[in-house]
């Protein structure tokens, strides 16, 4: 006879890692040259004048 109880695993228990994603700078804010001003997933935001989106869907 077993002397315990046999325990069950726990499906829930995970979670990821925050990826810090949004708009960093807002509508007339000054920022510095190289700044990161969006970081998103995919293009839902698309760079404008004197902006580049870099390799993450970073607008800079």
């Amino acid at each position: 006879m077993a002397h315990k109880k046999g325990v069950g695993s726990s499906r829930n228990g995970r979670d990821s890692n925050p990826k810090m994603l949004g708009v960093k700078h807002y509508d007339g804010e000054l920022v510095t040259a190289g700044s990161i001003i969006v970081r998103q997933r995919g293009t839902k935001i698309k760079p404008g004048k004197n902006l580049a989106m870099t390799h993450g869907r970073v607008v800079r």
